[in-house]
């Protein structure tokens, strides 16, 4: 009788745990070439450009856009096609509601978005960002751009934050390029 009750005193407490935590779900969607491919279908090379920040070129980020450069490095490569610049291509994650979204954005050499990709998305919910309907709204867009989120880019029901902290994250990847890699 009493092993009963000392399994019920230890399975109770771990079965509360599994019902309260949320299910988390990994999708990967692209890899790195394929998010290139398709982001700069005539690129034929692909440079690795990555920066590292220190705090002061992180705060210049973040007047620049407003937003907090949370990572010290950024990936980067330089899309080229026969030695001429086609533009940059840039991995970044974003927190969804819970857990990271990793994108990729491909900015023209003159600072506006040629398509965003969501490479990874970890969330149970939101995952409408993927869908190129929404995505479309964030191409063409500058630093100079408004970036309101329901006015000029949809939001989602149920995708508030991921829409919230994709747009914002783009917004900040401009103003890296704009920083750092426009004269580059």
């Amino acid at each position: 009788m009493s092993t009963t009750r000392d399994w019920s005193a230890f399975l109770l407490p771990v079965a509360a745990l599994a019902v309260a935590a949320p299910p988390t779900y990994a999708m990967s969607y692209l890899s790195v070439a394929q998010a290139q491919a398709a982001l700069f279908p005539s690129a034929k090379v692909f440079a690795e450009a990555s920066l590292k920040f220190d705090d002061a070129q992180k705060d210049r980020i973040k007047a620049a856009s407003g937003l907090r450069q949370r990572w010290d490095a950024q990936k980067v490569w330089r899309a080229e096609r026969d030695g001429q610049l086609q533009g940059w291509f840039i991995v970044d994650d974003v927190i969804g509601k819970h857990d990271f979204i990793t994108y990729a954005v491909a900015i023209s050499p003159d600072g506006r978005v040629l398509g965003v990709e969501v490479m990874e998305y970890r969330e149970t919910h939101g995952g409408q960002v993927r869908e190129a309907s929404w995505r479309k709204h964030l191409v063409g867009k500058t630093l100079s751009d408004p970036f309101k989120l329901d006015e000029d880019v949809p939001n989602i029901t149920g995708a508030t934050l991921s829409c919230r902290n994709v747009m914002d994250g783009v917004k900040r990847l401009l103003a890296i390029h704009k920083l750092f890699l426009a004269k580059a």
